[in-house]
């Protein structure tokens, strides 16, 4: 996940107004910064996932029972995020090259990114001990 987090942030970091703005060391801070929230995002979505649907089972069995809820903390705690971070503080804002979700008034690469990443994450983890 923070790999996978780190090269996302980068290539999608010229979907936001910081592209434009943002002398270079204040792209690759923010690029950072940004990777170290999707870590805790990540980390407390499978901690939380864990506690309300693992068992001591896990994750011999089960697995994506913990597996796609923590997906949907994720995206959901990122949904909320944006809202709160673009409307609401203003600390950042989207390109208008950004694709968004109508409604919701989010970028696509954020919320695709916290569907695709940790499910490829879960299955790389799955396959790598033999299946869930």
């Amino acid at each position: 996940m923070a790999v996978g987090n780190l090269l996302w942030e980068f290539a999608h970091m010229p979907l936001f107004t910081l592209w434009e703005t943002g002398l270079p060391g204040e792209i690759v801070f923010a690029a950072l910064h940004c990777t170290a929230g999707d870590i805790l995002i990540a980390l407390s979505a499978l901690t939380a996932s864990l506690l309300l649907f693992g068992t001591e089972q896990w994750p011999g069995q089960g697995y994506w029972r913990v597996a796609l809820p923590a997906i949907g903390i994720g995206l959901g705690y990122t949904l909320f995020s944006e809202w709160l971070n673009i409307e609401v503080r203003e600390a950042w804002a989207y390109r208008e090259v950004m694709p968004v979700v109508p409604v919701l008034n989010a970028g696509i690469t954020p919320l695709a990114q916290w569907v695709i990443l940790p499910s490829l994450a879960f299955w790389l983890a799955a396959r790598g001990r033999g299946g869930p």
